[in-house]
């Protein structure tokens, strides 16, 4: 009975140091959790990961509750916060190549754009471009979406001269091509563009789907909603803790971070094709809405300025140009493919 009671003790202090040992790491999400799509995707990965592992533990925060949206990577990099929920593109100002790995204009869709990050060089170079640029953070591929909307106007837009003059929120690189076609553009956080909105600061915006932006209240001031997303034909949203942080861990942890951000990227990419129609719905027979489709001139114009863009942000960094060559390599091989296994839409 002694031994007995001995072992259970033991087996006890056991359980109970497993328990203390658990790490519990803060994350900060750059989406509030009440913005369907985006902010579910954040909220998803912590239940995600808490549900399956007895390593590690995440505790979702809103933006602003513990750095602002556009501040999470220098939180991240020097450990006020332990992680972040993000997409690189928010970076741009600070690291020119970061939004090849979020959304390029014309380019990859949610597949292709996964197969580059996952199965060729795309997730490497991610990792490299942090390091480089000398931010302690380790990244990790951990959702995508089909694409955006391409922006909401007040008024109808016939001509690129209507675009002239305008003030708008715009993300990434279109944002570079907009503004060589006379639009002042302005990278706000989600929560900033409505009041903008509002009081004039700016007189259109783009933000993303149409259920996300229909509950942000875009329709409410702005009605003609423009399609197809040439700025972002998918984009990817990435895990980044704190490079210390990460090191602590066990490799079994690190392992089912791993697994939650790939399991993460299957239901975001989901809950996006399966629930933005019904937005649309609704946005036309209820809010007034005016969907349009850009002129084919128009978008080609759009194509044609970007090439131009591309080609300027190369010239200027080593950096981008590599992993823009890298992308445009992996994009000529995966066109054998998609040109010939694809039915034409």
């Amino acid at each position: 009975m002694k031994n007995t009671l001995i072992a259970a003790a033991a087996g006890l202090t056991m359980i109970a140091g497993t328990a203390s040992a658990q790490e519990s790491l803060e994350m900060t999400s750059s989406f509030s959790k009440n913005l369907p799509i985006l902010g579910t995707a954040g909220v998803d990965f912590v239940s995600k990961i808490n549900s399956i592992s007895t390593e590690v533990e995440f505790e979702h925060f809103d933006p602003g509750k513990l750095v602002p949206t556009l501040e999470a990577l220098d939180a991240v990099s020097n450990g006020s916060v332990d992680s972040a929920f993000a997409t690189s593109g928010y970076w741009q100002g600070k690291i020119p190549a970061a939004s090849l790995f979020a959304a390029v204009p014309f380019g990859p869709e949610a597949g292709e754009f996964l197969g580059w990050i996952l199965y060729d060089d795309g997730a490497a170079l991610w990792q490299e471009m942090y390091d480089q640029a000398g931010y302690d953070v380790v990244a990790i591929p951990c959702g995508v979406i089909a694409p955006e909307t391409s922006g909401w106007f007040k008024n109808e837009i016939n001509s690129l001269d209507d675009l002239k003059g305008l003030n708008m929120r715009f993300f990434g690189l279109g944002a570079k091509v907009m503004q060589k076609l006379g639009v002042s553009t302005s990278l706000l956080a989600g929560g900033d563009i409505f009041p903008a909105l509002e009081r004039g600061a700016i007189d259109a915006t783009e933000f993303s789907m149409p259920r996300i932006d229909a509950r942000l209240g875009f329709h409410k001031i702005t009605k003609y909603n423009y399609f197809p997303g040439w700025h972002q034909p998918s984009t990817m949203f990435e895990l980044i803790v704190n490079k210390d942080v990460w090191e602590d861990l066990e490799e079994i942890a690190q392992n089912q971070i791993r697994v939650a951000c790939t399991a993460n990227i299957t239901t975001n990419l989901a809950e996006g094709e399966a629930t933005n129609y019904a937005a649309m719905v609704d946005n036309v027979e209820n809010n007034g809405v005016i969907i349009k489709q850009w002129s084919d001139e128009i978008l080609e114009t759009y194509r044609s300025t970007w090439n131009e863009v591309v080609e300027e942000l190369a010239a200027e960094d080593e950096f981008f140009k590599r992993v823009w060559d890298d992308l445009s390599e992996y994009r000529e091989g995966y066109a054998v493919w998609s040109q010939n296994i694809y039915l034409k839409r």
